[in-house]
């Protein structure tokens, strides 16, 4: 069977940007333009189509990323809606990761925010073709202008613009063309479904000419023609310019930037047009490469449907109505359903049972799936976020995904007998789909700790819990994630021997400790002649990892040390793999009290847009949360506050700064960087610990 699209008719997109920039009502107004749904759903009223989770709906933002397929012009679109708020960045990640291109969305008030700048990162590090749209024109104080001058200056990004709008605010009434130097002008009461091309308003030529001849220059590199316009004057044809900005914006070398109002249905039809034209296909993009399992070498899979199948599962979730949902991205091949493949990271089996293209939360039922497709499957037994599924014959692993640890924790446990036996399952579920959910046992306590990315990420897992898989618990209050590390470097010496009669155990081990700023744990062996044994050297670096679990200032894990394993010794008879184990414990644990262990706290990067008679109050305020206000800046009719302060003193905070400006300020924080936390409150945390034993 063909398919139904080909590759170069194919796009595979994502929407990314800052909570709150009009992600999800920009996809709706794309979904309702191309015929997928006959009305437009609202965020603000709950039904949005991509916003399908309950927990969504109540919040009025997008936890998950949601898939849809639509077409446009001949083309077939594939969608991910993005979150937009920092404790789901890894649905941001995961979902960059398998896509050609993107559409950042920037608030036209608000311009480059903080977590527009973390997405341009994680676009930055996968290298995606980008085309930005400015929305919200129709808001009092947008600037499009200034927008452009952020991205330069805040993202390093050659932002160039192909659309003017055409007034500003209430005014914000069409655009103009830069590439077809056209007017465009939408009639209101067919909801932006027509519109009509006219002549430039007189008053905006100069300063369409002026931005018409930046994008040539912009695309001078690229083809001839423009070059020697930029250079006699000579007009340029509309096809040769979308043809050099093509090549252009596929080479992350400019960031087509167009502008509208996804809300009062402007410029959505631009945008689709500018993705089929400018945004790659899958035949654009280089060929993926990977490891073969077996043989250990690099080999490549173009894509390509006579190439052997390779796919790549970035998503995992649990559908109440099919079980459990394996997203896939298709890089090479064919396959039908009923397929068995092989997972190349755990060289496990695997059958393909049913394949399914989804609609955010609906799902419609296909045989076959080819290079260049965004599905999701169910069969898959042995497979998690980031595995490899692969021709069996041809194996391939791709590269992994690497995911952030997570800074908040909060203690949980159920309420009844009934709820304990399901609790432990739904946690394992919830990890499975979400890899910055973790789930560990506190071995002193025996509390069951759950862990996030903040508050509000924590908060809709419990509140999953309660209403998806009906487990009720008890929940404590949020804890921060520290680590230890070690500021000096020192020796340290272990011998372990124990006699027993008989066969006995000996492990004699030195080693070096030395700190490793932002460098995890790092383990070198400058064993020479045969002082240790090859074959215990592996478990000296176990037992040193043993002991980095609980460091000793306050218990928590011990990160950023390099250890260099440089003298020991053995016995012919006596030593043994677990000898040397415990002889690394022993010699780590004994070596970080001398060498200057410190206490590591997660500090937070915050932005504060606020009206200016409420600056003094939120300052301060600030300061008692031990906060360093690192910039202060004006945008449109608010300031904007630049600040960083240490987790554990930011719990509560959106409640004290709705009451602080009478509900009038916003804020957004991320993570920033582990620092040193201040001696005094280490005594006092200590203190604590030792009034409760």
């Amino acid at each position: 069977m063909a398919r139904e699209f080909p590759l170069d008719k194919t796009r595979n997109i994502g929407i990314a940007a800052h909570i709150d920039a009009g992600k999800t009502t920009v996809t709706e107004r794309i979904l309702y333009y191309t015929g997928k749904v006959h009305r437009m759903g609202e965020v603000h009223e709950g039904n949005a189509t991509m916003d399908w989770m309950e927990q969504e709906k109540e919040r009025g933002i997008t936890i998950t990323s949601a898939a849809t397929t639509c077409v446009w012009k001949d083309h077939r679109v594939n969608i991910m809606d993005t979150p937009g708020h920092v404790d789901f960045t890894v649905e941001v990640e995961r979902s960059l990761r398998v896509l050609d291109g993107a559409v950042t969305l920037f608030c036209a008030v608000g311009g480059v925010e903080p977590q527009s700048e973390t997405v341009w990162r994680q676009a930055d590090n996968y290298n995606i073709p980008r085309i930005a749209f400015v929305n919200k024109m129709d808001r009092v104080g947008s600037d499009f202008q200034n927008v452009v001058k952020m991205m330069r200056s805040r993202l390093g990004a050659n932002a160039i613009p192909i659309q003017l709008p055409i007034g500003s605010g209430e005014i914000f009434n069409g655009l103009i063309d830069l590439v077809k130097m056209k007017a465009v002008f939408y009639e209101d009461e067919t909801l932006g479904a027509k519109f009509y091309e006219d002549e430039i308003p007189r008053d905006l030529v100069e300063k369409s000419l002026e931005a018409r001849e930046e994008l040539l220059g912009a695309l001078a590199d690229y083809d001839e023609e423009i070059l020697h316009h930029v250079v006699d004057g000579s007009k340029v044809r509309e096809e040769t310019v979308k043809k050099a900005l093509r090549q252009a914006v596929n080479d992350v070398a400019v960031i087509p930037v167009l502008c509208g109002s996804a809300f009062r249905n402007k410029g959505v039809q631009r945008l689709l047009d500018a993705v089929i034209d400018y945004l790659p296909n899958p035949t654009d993009v280089s060929a993926v490469q990977g490891i073969n399992p077996f043989t250990k070498k690099e080999e490549e899979r173009h894509p390509d449907e006579t190439e052997p199948f390779s796919a790549l599962v970035f998503k995992v979730v649990t559908d109440p109505f099919v079980g459990r949902l394996h997203y896939l991205r298709v890089y090479s091949g064919v396959a039908k359903s009923g397929d068995y493949l092989v997972n190349a990271t755990n060289k496990k089996k695997e059958r393909l049972n049913r394949i399914l293209i989804m609609h955010a939360n609906k799902r419609e039922e296909i045989k076959e799936i080819y290079a260049g497709d965004i599905v999701a499957v169910v069969g898959l037994k042995n497979s998690s976020t980031g595995d490899t599924i692969c021709d069996m014959k041809h194996p391939l692993q791709l590269e992994m995904m690497d995911f952030p640890e997570p800074v908040i924790s909060v203690a949980i446990e159920p309420k009844t007998k009934v709820d304990e036996m399901q609790l432990s399952t739904v946690l394992a579920r919830l990890s499975e789909e979400d890899p910055t959910f973790r789930v560990k046992v506190d071995q002193d306590t025996g509390q069951t700790l759950i862990s996030g990315m903040g508050e509000l990420h924590l908060e809709i897992l419990v509140d999953r819990m309660l209403r998806e898989f009906k487990v009720h618990a008890n929940v404590g209050k949020p804890q921060v994630a520290y680590k230890e590390t070690i500021t000096s470097s020192c020796r340290s010496e272990c011998k372990f021997v124990k006699q027993s009669g008989g066969r006995g155990q000996y492990g004699h081990v030195i080693i070096e400790l030395e700190p490793a700023p932002g460098e995890g744990f790092h383990f070198v062996s400058k064993i020479t002649g045969n002082a240790i044994p090859k074959q215990f050297i592996p478990y000296v670096a176990d037992g040193v990892k043993d002991s980095m679990v609980s460091g000793p200032v306050n218990g928590n894990p011990v990160v950023d040390v390099k250890v260099t394993l440089v003298d020991g010794s053995f016995h012919n008879v006596d030593s043994s793999e677990l000898a040397f184990r415990i002889a690394g414990s022993r010699a780590f644990f004994d070596g970080i009290k001398k060498a200057g262990p410190v206490l590591m706290e997660p500090v937070m990067e915050l932005e504060i847009v606020l009206p200016m008679e409420y600056m003094g109050d939120v300052i301060g305020n600030l300061n008692t949360r031990r906060g360093k206000v690192e910039g202060m800046s004006s945008r449109a009719q608010v300031q904007v506050i630049s600040a960083k302060a240490p987790l554990s003193d930011m719990f509560g905070y959106a409640t004290t700064l709705r009451s602080l400006t009478q509900g009038r300020a916003v804020y957004s924080m991320q993570f920033s960087h582990y620092e040193q936390v201040p001696q005094a409150m280490v005594a006092e945390m200590q203190g604590r610990v030792r009034g409760l034993a």
